[in-house]
């Protein structure tokens, strides 16, 4: 169990840094910085020399290679690799000592088939050419799999430490569901806002165009079923669209900052001040991050924090609500 303690911390950190990666890949507008996988363009790591980089554009003439882009895509690839390979470490050692707990099993197993169904939306996302409804799920998937890592990580650290239970009443485990759907909701519309390259639809803050609701085609902006291809690197939607998917996060955002105010303060009066605070730090955080992406037009910096903010929210609150079930 030490072990997998150990082996799942660094994978949790790792995890913070693969969807940092994963952000900087798609703001860097690098999603097809390598068009095939798992390789880069032929190669095992990148071309570098005249030669390479000659055999490269002759091998794929439609995408001239691109230095600036092939990089974050190849460290974003080798960091997740890395990120599976932990993983399959420690279901290895969960299957492989009967004295692990049997939830830090179910937890092990899950994680393993999960990130071999996130390789292959990894694939499917070169693939397919960066189709909106493909990274969407691959950067929540993203998401799915640090936060169960994390919770993985605590689960082997109570067993160690026989640590006494805070015993949540039906209330606040309830909060707490609707905490993560409300939170999961969000980065949905943060990763459909960003997929479909709406980010720079709205531009002034509060409002959107001087308006609360300016012009804006929901019915085509949350349209699920657009057609595959032939490459989406840049977004096809029309600026209505768009605009309709930035408003939807912008309310989205407000929803959820009212309720999880409303649950830090549930915690605060529950005698849990400690989780309350925490909460309304990172939540305090996240909506600087998500008002600054705006007001400075979207820096590259500040957006992938955006991105490690959502991760940081869905993870606390998974956590403590999982960490005794």
């Amino acid at each position: 169990m030490e072990r997998i303690k150990s082996i799942s911390l660094w994978s949790g950190l790792l995890g913070f840094v693969v969807v940092a990666l994963g952000a900087w890949t798609r703001l860097a507008d690098a999603g097809l910085g390598c068009p095939d996988w798992p390789g880069c363009y032929g190669f095992v790591t990148i071309p570098v020399s005249p030669e390479e980089i000659n055999l490269a554009n002759s091998s794929f003439p439609e995408t001239p290679y691109e230095v600036a882009k092939a990089i974050p895509e190849v460290v974003h690839r080798y960091f997740a690799a890395a990120l599976g390979f932990f993983i399959v470490c420690i279901a290895f050692l969960a299957y492989t000592n009967k004295d692990v707990p049997a939830n830090v099993k179910k937890i092990s197993l899950f994680l393993l088939v999960w990130v071999i169904m996130q390789g292959t939306f990894g694939y499917w996302t070169v693939s397919l050419k960066l189709w909106p409804q493909v990274v969407t799920t691959h950067l929540m998937s993203g998401f799915l799999t640090t936060a169960f890592v994390w919770l993985l990580y605590f689960k082997a650290k109570d067993h160690l430490e026989n640590r006494s239970k805070w015993d949540f009443e039906l209330i606040t485990k309830r909060l707490f569901n609707i905490s993560i759907l409300l939170v999961a909701i969000q980065i949905f519309l943060g990763a459909w806002t960003s997929t479909n390259y709406a980010s720079y639809s709205c531009t002034d803050f509060p409002l959107c165009q001087g308006q609360v609701l300016p012009e804006a085609d929901f019915k085509e902006g949350f349209n699920f079923f657009q057609s595959i291809g032939p490459n989406y690197l840049g977004g096809q939607l029309d600026h209505e669209s768009r605009v309709a998917i930035h408003v939807t996060h912008r309310f989205g955002a407000i929803i959820v900052t009212l309720f999880l105010l409303f649950l830090s303060f549930h915690l605060y009066k529950k005698n849990f001040s400690y989780m309350a605070f925490g909460l309304l730090a990172f939540l305090t955080l996240q909506v600087l991050l998500g008002i600054s992406n705006v007001i400075f037009a979207l820096p590259l910096l500040i957006a992938v924090g955006h991105n490690l903010g959502g991760l940081l929210l869905i993870t606390y609150l998974g956590v403590l609500r999982l960490r005794e079930t």
